[in-house]
């Protein structure tokens, strides 16, 4: 019989304090389906915290501010880029992107695991400012596939695709600046992938050290 007077192991680990928040940082070439695999990765975790990053770029068809970017003027971004309140910027295809510093980390410091989705440039911005951020890399399975995903689209005109597809080359030479790589061939599969890399880095013992010290303790 089990006394109820006595917490069981489950209901310690679950009164421990959090350690701070994870960053997650995932890059991937345009055409990739990084966006798609995150959304998806929202849906088995709700509690997992996607940055909306600021961009000087016109929205797309379907596009909210404030859901999907910040959309801001040029100007407006400078002056923030000035005032030194991004975690990371980046110039890409001739527009600004920047991912705001403050809410990432008070969100981090409350313990919440934050995802950033950004380029490579603001990926190695970040590593510098938080080592301990995981990096992933999503890659389409080959770069023939990643051209036609882009030409599917139909969302830009044959020059800028072909504009996309030169950048693509160069972002996928620095999948070996991330902690780990996820190949999209199959959705479900990559999904999974994307999934177990959460859960293995929330494992680690450093992430556990309060539920780890009151579990040693009792």
């Amino acid at each position: 019989m089990i006394d109820p007077r006595v917490s069981p192991p489950d209901a310690v680990a679950l009164a421990a304090p959090r350690a701070p928040g994870l960053l997650f940082i995932v890059s991937a070439p345009s055409g990739a389906g990084k966006t798609s695999l995150l959304a998806a990765l929202r849906q088995r975790d709700p509690g997992l915290r996607l940055s909306v990053s600021y961009t000087t770029r016109a929205p797309r068809c379907g596009e909210r501010d404030g859901e999907h970017y910040h959309f801001v003027t040029r100007e407006r971004f400078e002056q923030m880029l000035e005032r030194g309140e991004f975690l990371e910027s980046a110039l890409v295809h001739g527009n600004y992107y920047g991912t705001g510093e403050r809410w990432v980390l008070d969100q981090m410091a409350a313990g919440a695991d934050i995802v950033l989705e950004i380029d490579w440039q603001g990926a190695a911005q970040v590593r510098r400012r938080l080592p301990a951020s995981i990096g992933i890399f999503v890659l389409p399975p080959s770069f023939a596939a990643l051209a036609a995903r882009l030409r599917a689209r139909a969302q830009d005109a044959p020059a800028v695709i072909e504009a996309r597809l030169e950048a693509a080359r160069e972002e996928i030479s620095h999948v070996g600046e991330f902690d780990y790589a996820i190949i999209n061939d199959e959705f479900d599969r990559a999904v999974d992938d994307l999934w177990a890399v959460v859960r293995a880095a929330r494992l680690r013992t450093t992430n556990q050290s309060a539920t780890l010290d009151c579990i040693c303790s009792g």
